[in-house]
């Protein structure tokens, strides 16, 4: 049959029975919001390309996470900035590092109430600001993965509930795997940054982390823009090497990626908002040019329409006040 008989507007009529009819339904819990702790400072401090964003210090980071819980934002993904950086990136698993001192203490404060997600990386550690060990100009694949076993181990001890390695060295999840297992912390998953581009979106984040390479970029070890299949072949090894969940950063971009992940795979998939998707938005709100709330529920929903089951972003609170508002 077709029209006059079939009217695809009428359950568009109402909010009712838009609402009734809705496909794809996006809920506070399918959030996590990036945080950023800074060692050494005394009070939070703005991040100019990330409007509502900050550097925090270990106070502000567990107040923000006491407003996060509020509003039911079930967990956070840590990043951390060291007071001093070496070429060993060796304050990544020090146990009294900045972000061993976060989970610590946001664990004391929240007990089971919030998930704590790490982020598995060098670049915010690393003097030359790369996510692994460089050797004659390059980075070092595999010295780099015994860097990754003791972080790994070092960041399960202290509280860490899920290690998300970011680096996108090769072999890095059956590396992190091994030594957690060989370390008793079987129970710890991994969010395996498995599709992760190489892309001009991370500009706000290397702001943020304090993070840009000082030589080269990072092209030798994340993806070409134009690869499809190859994204297929990474997710596929990363769950051969025991990822538990795996992810496509950045998400906007990459929502046929997406889609094609979560049909393939059947695995638990994330997506990451990155910090240029936000700037993006914010600057335009900033001038008037979108309805930022609109804007936000809309990207938010495409990306879990695509296939996530997790959507790292930092409009996370906000979307959580708005969701909970239109319930």
């Amino acid at each position: 049959m077709s029209f006059p008989v079939v009217r695809m507007r009428r359950l568009r009529r109402n909010p009712l029975l838009r609402r009734m009819v809705q496909e794809t339904r996006l809920e506070v819990f399918d959030l996590v919001a990036p945080l950023f702790v800074k060692e050494g400072i005394a009070a939070p401090e703005p991040i100019a390309s990330m409007p509502g964003q900050y550097q925090h210090t270990l106070d502000s980071l567990v107040r923000e996470c006491e407003e996060l819980v509020e509003v039911g934002v079930p967990a956070v993904i840590l990043f951390g900035i060291p007071a001093r950086k070496d070429p060993e990136g060796s304050g990544a698993s020090d146990p009294n590092g900045i972000i061993q001192r976060a989970l610590r203490r946001i664990r004391e404060e929240f007990g089971e109430r919030l998930l704590l997600i790490t982020d598995l990386c060098m670049c915010e550690y690393t003097s030359h600001g790369h996510c692994g060990i460089v050797r004659n100009g390059t980075v070092d694949n595999d010295r780099t993965l015994d860097r990754y076993r003791e972080i790994a181990i070092s960041q399960a001890a202290a509280g860490a509930d899920i290690i998300a390695p970011s680096g996108m060295m090769d072999g890095q999840v059956q590396a992190i795997r091994e030594a957690l297992d060989g370390a008793g912390y079987q129970d710890i998953a991994i969010l395996a940054y498995a599709a992760k581009y190489a892309s001009s979106l991370y500009g706000p984040f290397r702001e943020a982390a304090e993070s840009a390479p000082k030589f080269g970029d990072r092209r030798s070890y994340q993806m070409d823009i134009a690869n499809r299949e190859e994204a297929i072949r990474e997710v596929s090894l990363d769950i051969e090497e025991g990822a538990d969940m795996v992810m496509v950063k950045p998400a906007l971009p990459n929502l046929d990626i997406l889609a094609k992940i979560k049909e393939l795979f059947r695995m638990p998939t994330a997506a990451y908002n990155v910090s240029g998707e936000y700037a993006m938005v914010k600057a335009a709100a900033q001038q008037g040019w979108l309805d930022e709330r609109a804007t936000v529920v809309e990207i938010l929903t495409a990306i879990k329409r695509a296939g996530a089951d997790v959507i790292l972003t930092y409009f996370a609170k906000d979307a959580a006040h708005w969701l909970r508002e239109r319930s």
